[in-house]
């Protein structure tokens, strides 16, 4: 008897999220819960054959295996699909569909043979659309829908979403899909700051300087002109991501890991979140890439990529500083860091504390703060500390502490599917959560948008603009 019955059905599933990400990652989760029963849907505008979509998935598949045998030894090459995936396969369908249309809906649902999870692999505005027609359908009992980033433009843009999805489903069902922040993740960051008693007491403004959270990736734009030219990287990854990574750095401990207490916790967190000093324009910075090279690929300025508009301004890295005024934080400055076209990929968190208050005399050395580094996929901790030489013990040396964190079985969109599949909304975001991160960032955009800001430039491939911090690594 299969412990799950559920049909996903994946709305623009002949889309690069769906072929990418969204089927390797299902392809990922069904071999980890090889006793769920999963009826596999897809459905588009465009015209596939049923081999042509067995092939799509059958492909998506395949990766999945090998980038899952890229650390297997003696794996190399293997891309052989197991009969568990076959059997998905073999099962799945795909129907041409235009996903606005309540008559196309309701076939859809009835092609569900189980409770449907309605995964919406669409831009904002056709996902909009399209649930402004299920709420005058009769939706199965528990069917659940899966939402991707952005979730609206802004806070009046994502409250008007959040009361079309709540009249006709319940929160609980619903998830606003952060795939930055996957299951093992999470759980690695509150295992380490609440399961012992050596870290936590010393995150507070007592003792931390300041709190650095960076995403620095070396790729340009990749074709996304379309989606990230009317973003940029301060909606894209800090508003969608780095405000929920922070969220939980910062939180308080929840009483359990069930998705109620730790999005309350989290939401706490950005309620009490201001610009540094309260000052927008001093505490945002923007920036876009000028031509360059990134290791052996040399890129084009942002302004001369295909398909961008110059005149919008969009940033390709983004900075904020922000305060949580709350009695564990006040003080202490938060920087949150996006940018594209970088000289290294760099996914951290780095928590600098204080100096010591005194050195005791005789001492000597250019002893630097204590730092605790936190990377993200993979999970990894260093901690930096200040001890006596090797050679002169009188002299102080620089030494770290080392561990990886369990990876998890499962890819980031895999951690997703799970989620969405069996209703655990622990890793989504909650619809409050959703609007008060726009409320965040809503100033800077304003400021942005206003031209207050000034939008500086970087070479591709350098730290960042030269009279940056770039918040070194």
């Amino acid at each position: 008897m299969s412990s799950l019955q559920t049909s996903l059905l994946i709305l623009g599933a002949s889309g690069d999220l769906s072929k990418r990400l969204l089927l390797p990652g299902l392809a990922t989760l069904l071999e980890v819960k090889d006793d769920w029963d999963v009826q596999l849907i897809g459905a588009g505008v465009e015209d596939l054959s049923d081999a042509d979509w067995k092939a799509q998935v059958r492909e998506s598949f395949e990766n999945a295996q090998a980038s899952k045998n890229e650390g297997d030894e003696g794996a190399e090459g293997e891309t052989s699909l197991s009969a568990r995936l076959q059997a998905v396969i073999d099962a799945s369908s795909y129907r041409k569909a235009d996903v606005t249309s309540p008559h196309d809906l309701r076939a859809l649902l009835g092609a569900c043979d189980h409770d449907p999870a309605i995964y919406f692999a669409l831009p904002p505005a056709v996902t909009e659309k399209s649930c402004e027609q299920l709420a005058h359908l009769d939706l199965p009992k528990r069917t659940r829908l899966a939402l991707e980033k952005p979730f609206g433009t802004d806070a009046a843009s994502a409250e008007h979403l959040n009361d079309l999805l709540h009249s006709f489903i319940p929160e609980e069902r619903i998830h606003r899909v952060d795939h930055f922040l996957g299951r093992s993740t999470v759980l690695n960051l509150i295992g380490l700051r609440f399961a012992n008693r050596i870290i936590e007491p010393l995150l507070s403004s007592q003792h931390v300087e300041r709190v650095d959270i960076v995403y620095d990736e070396t790729l340009g734009l990749e074709g996304r002109a379309r989606y990230y030219d009317k973003a940029g990287a301060l909606t894209d990854m800090i508003q969608s991501h780095l405000l929920q990574v922070m969220a939980v750095v910062a939180m308080e401990a929840p009483a359990s890991i069930d998705a109620d207490d730790l999005r309350t916790q989290k939401e706490l967190v950005l309620r009490a979140v201001r610009p540094w000093g309260g000052d927008v324009v001093a505490a945002g910075k923007r920036a876009r890439y000028t031509a360059g090279t990134v290791g052996d690929r040399k890129l084009p300025s942002y302004a001369d990529e295909d398909g961008v508009d110059p005149s919008l301004g969009t940033e390709t890295l983004a900075q904020l500083t922000l305060e949580i005024a709350n009695w564990r934080w006040a003080g202490v400055p938060f920087t949150l860091r996006s940018g594209k076209a970088l000289a290294k990929q760099r996914r951290e968190i780095v928590i600098t504390f204080k100096d010591s208050p005194q050195v005791p005399v005789g001492l000597s050395g250019a002893a630097q703060p204590d730092r605790l580094r936190i990377w993200i996929a993979p999970d990894e901790m260093q901690l930096e500390l200040n001890v006596n030489g090797p050679g002169d013990p009188y002299t102080i040396d620089r030494t770290s502490l080392e561990t990886t964190f369990n990876p998890g079985r499962l890819s980031a969109y895999g951690e997703v599917l799970a989620g969405v599949l069996e209703g655990d909304a622990t890793l989504s975001v909650r619809g409050d959560s959703a609007v008060q991160g726009w409320k965040v960032v809503g100033p800077f955009l304003d400021a942005w948008k206003a031209g207050t800001t000034p939008l500086d430039e970087y070479p591709a491939g350098s730290s960042g603009p030269e009279d940056w911090d770039n918040i070194d690594a």
